[in-house]
C-alpha cells in the first residue's frame, strides 16, 4: 500500500513548517462532536495577518490504542486488534 501523493505533500509542508518554526497548536473544538481537540497548525503570515492551516489533532489518551499499524505480514493489510 501506498501513501497518496496529497498525504506525502502536506506531511512535507508540516516538515518545512516545523523547520522554519511555523507550527502552532491550537485549541479546537471537533466540528463533528463539539469536544475539545488539540490541532497540529502551520501558520501563515504576512502583512501582519496569520493564517492557521489545521494538519491534523493530538490524540487523547494512548495513541497506539488509537491506531492499527499496517501488517508486516501483508502489504495490503493491517494489524488487527485481535493479533
Amino acid at each position: 500500500m501506498s501513501i497518496p501523493a496529497h498525504a506525502s505533500t502536506n506531511f512535507q509542508t508540516l516538515l518545512r513548517a516545523a523547520a522554519d518554526g511555523n507550527l502552532a497548536l491550537m485549541e479546537c473544538l471537533d466540528a463533528q462532536t463539539g469536544s475539545p481537540r488539540y490541532v497540529i497548525c502551520a501558520v501563515g503570515h504576512g502583512n501582519g495577518d496569520y493564517v492557521f492551516t489545521p494538519f491534523g489533532h493530538l490524540v487523547d489518551g494512548n495513541p497506539y490504542d488509537a491506531y492499527l499499524p499496517p501488517d508486516p505480514d501483508n502489504a495490503d493489510g493491517f494489524m488487527h486488534p485481535d493479533r
